[in-house]
């Protein structure tokens, strides 16, 4: 179960960003490339773990798209996109996204309340992104049903779902030790 994305994390190259080392992968970055069997495989992982009771999928740009969109196909449910481009349509909430290398703004639109709504991702890493969505999805009265993200770094899962008191479901955990990335499938969401 998930050895595509197993193989794939784990076969990752490692940069080194300013002092941080980041793992170059296919479903977090789109590099080198992303090969269709590894998206279906994680699209049929999310169908099976999560609660699809929804109106629409949403999610970040830009790795969360593959992601809603693979999801839309297979499930026929809308998918909603959060923008890092402003378009001042009436009702945008703006966010201040700061990750581990860079702060900019995301933008919600076509949301209203009482929108049931699954938020999907490629990466967890301080959190601070899907924090930031997950804040405003709430304070638009925007029901989260469920929120899924394929891969989980760090320590910002953990710290979300204690701010938010949201759940958070991951597909894999990796980590980087020695210049390699370690990659290990979450044990409460297998099925």
């Amino acid at each position: 179960m998930l050895d595509r994305l197993k193989r794939s994390v784990e076969s990752s190259p490692v940069v080194r960003i300013n002092s941080y080392e980041y793992s170059v992968s296919p479903i977090t970055d789109g590099v080198p490339w992303m090969e269709p069997e590894l998206l279906e495989e994680i699209t049929d992982h999310i169908i099976q773990i999560a609660n699809l009771d929804c109106d629409l999928i949403v999610a970040p740009e830009a790795m969360g798209i593959p992601i809603a969109v693979s999801l839309s196909l297979r499930t026929g449910i809308p998918y909603n996109v959060v923008r890092k481009r402003r378009y001042g349509l009436p009702g945008e909430i703006s966010i201040s996204q700061l990750t581990s290398y860079s702060k900019s703004q995301m933008y919600i639109n076509g949301l209203k309340s009482g929108d049931r709504v699954v938020l999907v991702d490629d990466v967890i890493s301080t959190g601070n992104t899907t924090g930031a969505v997950i804040e405003a999805l709430k304070q638009a009265r925007v029901e989260i049903v469920d929120v899924v993200i394929v891969l989980e770094r760090g320590e910002g899962r953990e710290t979300i779902e204690r701010r938010t008191g949201q759940h958070i479901k991951t597909l894999m955990r990796a980590e980087v030790r020695g210049g390699r990335t370690v990659a290990s499938i979450r044990q409460g969401e297998q099925m």
